[in-house]
């Protein structure tokens, strides 16, 4: 038996509420919803939490009193009535009627008045949010991560929030070892999916609307991959060459290894290892399906075994865990679990990776430093205090987006572009 969609969204959002990870819990908890629902379901997931830092407090300010924490799961629905009235185009009438129902279904019964009141005194709100909100509320952004970007990024701040609150485009890398791009923009033609090439990647293609891969042309094939154009900057900037020896030292789930070996076929070895054995199976699958050699180790980049270090690299990708500030739109449930002390924790492991990884790189050889953070103290931060211990070189960065870094290059997220992802190139003396 199947439970309505509303009540599957809001359970979903409430267990991230409390703490959950989306990523973890979504795939299993999207079954209690029929099938046809489940687009739906996973619009009011992704759309709620991210304005969740918005429509929490708009909700509370409908009310007289805030409601037990036992009754917190009627917030949650609140909220997903909220955003649906706001944000999708079924008729509000319906979005009323349904997000009442789910109130009774979760057992309260004598909440559907109060449910009913608030999103019907929503519809006919007149004043301005900003009257009762705090700026950064009214950005769907935690105040203590409002403030620091503001402070870093200045008068970007209305492009990074409005990036937060949007769906990404679908991006994809086509796979030149098989299929050259113009010939893959003929065959999506053919079927019907309109696309337009990326600028800024000589094998990028961004979708017109996001489609199920099963759709995509040649996909079990190998011939393309999914991709934010700003991650399809790694082989550009690291640069392998024929010959060579270059280790994904956090690689999973292996888009980029894939992507440097598509870049350049020749490479000697690619050594692709990451600390989770369950996840490196997916870099394992990807390079089956695309049709390229990746040998996979289960390691913890902060202490490579000896095998790893017996033979030192000729560069280095260490795409490092981070707060994913640049990719919220796509990890929404960032806005509600992140505190401001993560950053310093992030900060320490991304440290001690650099630390790790060095002894495993040749004299001369170059570590490319990424992150998903538009957070300078992930960021420029790690890369200075790690020069300060060792003999390293910081090469300039240039992209056809973002801007330069003391250290390094930033993209930030764009809602018609791509994410916010930071580079820096180490040089070893």
């Amino acid at each position: 038996m199947t439970t309505p969609v509303r009540v599957v969204a809001s359970n979903i959002i409430h267990r991230v509420i409390q703490g959950e990870s989306l990523h973890t819990l979504l795939p299993s908890a999207l079954d209690a919803a029929a099938t046809v629902d489940r687009p739906l379901c996973q619009e009011l997931v992704y759309g709620t939490l991210r304005e969740w830092p918005l429509l929490a407090p708009l909700c509370q300010s409908y009310m007289k009193k805030p409601l037990r924490r036992k009754d917190s799961d009627i917030k949650t629905t609140i909220c997903v009535g909220l955003y649906e009235l706001s944000h999708l185009n079924t008729p509000a009438h319906a979005v009323v009627s349904e997000t009442v129902n789910a109130a009774r279904a979760l057992g309260k019964s004598w909440a559907a008045g109060l449910v009913n009141g608030i999103l019907r005194n929503h519809q006919r709100r007149s004043e301005p949010l900003s009257d009762s909100l705090s700026l950064a509320q009214c950005n769907a952004m935690p105040d203590w991560l409002f403030d620091q970007l503001v402070a870093q990024h200045g008068d970007r701040i209305d492009d990074i929030a409005t990036a937060a609150r949007s769906r990404p485009p679908m991006v994809l890398r086509v796979n030149n070892t098989q299929v050259t791009r113009d010939d893959y923009l003929g065959h999506l033609a053919e079927t019907g999916i309109e696309a337009i090439p990326c600028s800024e990647q000589q094998a990028g293609i961004t979708l017109a609307h996001g489609v199920d891969v099963m759709r995509l042309p040649g996909f079990l094939k190998g011939w393309v991959s999914v991709q934010d154009q700003s991650a399809q900057c790694v082989p550009q900037l690291l640069d392998p060459r024929p010959g060579e020896r270059i280790l994904d030292a956090c690689a999973a789930p292996g888009g980029k290894a894939c992507h440097l070996l598509e870049h350049e076929p020749a490479l000697d070895e690619l050594v692709a290892c990451d600390i989770s054995e369950s996840r490196l199976t997916k870099v394992a699958e990807s390079s089956q399906r695309l049709g390229l050699q990746i040998k996979t180790v289960v390691a913890d980049a902060r202490e490579l075994p000896r095998n790893i270090l017996s033979t030192p690299f000729d560069a280095i990708l260490a795409d490092v865990p981070c707060s994913a500030t640049g990719v919220m739109r796509r990890n929404p449930d960032i806005k509600v679990l992140r505190r401001a002390d993560d950053i310093s924790g992030f900060a320490a492991q991304q440290l001690a990776i650099l630390r790790g990884l060095w002894p495993a790189l040749k004299p001369g050889g170059r570590l490319l430093y990424v992150t998903c953070s538009i957070l300078q103290q992930e960021n420029d931060d790690v890369v200075r205090l790690f020069g300060r211990e060792q003999a390293v070189t910081t090469a300039p960065l240039e992209l056809n987006s973002g801007l330069p870094t003391a250290l390094g290059w930033q993209t930030l997220p764009r809602a018609d572009g791509g994410d916010g992802l930071y580079f820096a190139l180490l040089q070893k003396s």
